[in-house]
């Protein structure tokens, strides 16, 4: 192998973010790189002994760190034990390898929810640790947050020494093809998608949704999130240090658009082609009312998402079907 192989290991390629990297570099077909993955039963990334042995048996010039346990309220509810202790153990087993191995590049993905339940809307960066986080994600929220500043104090302590360059960028609410469509488990627009589906299956005469249908949501197709991805990692030292502190290092990911629930679910139902009527019971919780991230640090740098929403619901919704299709194959 060549002296000008780039090795790049993306993390957590078969979720959704990982996987829409992982189509995102192979697009890009750089010369000369090389792309290694490793499933969760090959190397668990939890396990500490097993993630050094891993970057000890390969020589990784890059890093995109996608993989995380992810899922919506009622999960992270349920389950806040494992999607603390996973998602810690996952960042800094990675991150610390990376590191311990001569790893000079990392990108790590966070999540908007590590923003105060209560922000001022647009969220912009420095709203981080201003406030309170959402209960029902908190002990997630606080994994993501360890996992920035992970990076931040790596780049802090080893940057000048180590030439290290751990960058991170925190998406906004993200759909697309590889996404989650668990009846409970599920985000907002996976869980439509299938609750529109199986409602115009069986012919049903409406479907209801929790809540007034007023609340406000950005969304970000996951192939617009992967080449934001992608471009934050190609950028210049010194460009990404003029958009960020070494204490304030991340970048937001957004459409910078929002709608409300009721506008989504109605697009939704239009794009499944379901006929019947769209309900929104009151007495149910809305949640927080408004959810937009200020994206004006890495729109400064020339990034601009391409896909927009009712093009990226038709997209999602044909991945779902050809997901369905070969469920019913296997």
């Amino acid at each position: 192998m060549s002296s000008e192989t780039v090795t790049v290991f993306v993390a957590g390629h078969q979720g959704m973010v990982g996987s829409a990297i992982l189509r995102r570099l192979k697009e890009r077909g750089r010369s000369g790189e090389r792309i290694v993955t490793r499933t969760r039963a090959e190397v668990d990334l939890r396990d500490q002994a097993a993630v050094a042995a891993f970057f000890s048996s390969e020589t990784i010039d890059e890093v995109y760190l996608a993989a995380a346990r992810v899922g919506g309220i009622h999960a992270n509810n349920t389950r806040p034990a494992e999607f603390i202790y996973d998602n810690l153990m996952i960042e800094a087993n990675v991150i610390d390898a990376a590191y311990r191995s001569g790893v000079r590049k990392l990108l790590f993905l966070g999540s908007s929810c590590i923003y105060p339940k209560l922000a001022t809307q647009p969220m912009r960066e420095d709203a981080l640790l201003a406030g309170p986080l959402e209960p029902t994600n908190e002990p997630y929220a606080i994994a993501k947050i360890a996992g920035l500043k992970l990076c931040e104090s790596y780049n802090r302590q080893f940057g000048d020494s180590h030439h290290v360059d751990y960058r991170s960028v925190m998406p906004t609410n993200l759909y697309g093809p590889g996404d989650n469509y668990h009846p409970e488990n599920s985000h907002v627009i996976p869980g439509l998608i299938r609750r529109f589906h199986d409602a115009k299956l069986a012919s049903a005469p409406e479907v209801v949704s929790w809540g007034t249908g007023e609340p406000r949501r950005e969304f970000l197709y996951v192939d617009d999130m992967a080449a934001a991805c992608v471009h934050v990692m190609e950028l210049p030292k010194v460009e990404y240090e003029m958009h960020t502190q070494p204490m304030l290092s991340h970048v937001n990911v957004g459409s910078g658009e929002e709608i409300s629930i009721r506008r989504l679910a109605e697009l939704v139902a239009r794009v499944v082609g379901f006929d019947g009527e769209v309900l929104f019971d009151t007495s149910r919780p809305d949640g927080t009312p408004r959810k937009l991230l200020d994206s004006t640090r890495l729109r400064s740098t020339g990034w601009r998402p391409r896909i927009h929403l009712e093009e990226g619901l038709r997209l999602a919704y044909a991945a779902y079907l050809r997901s369905r299709s070969g469920h019913a194959k296997s």
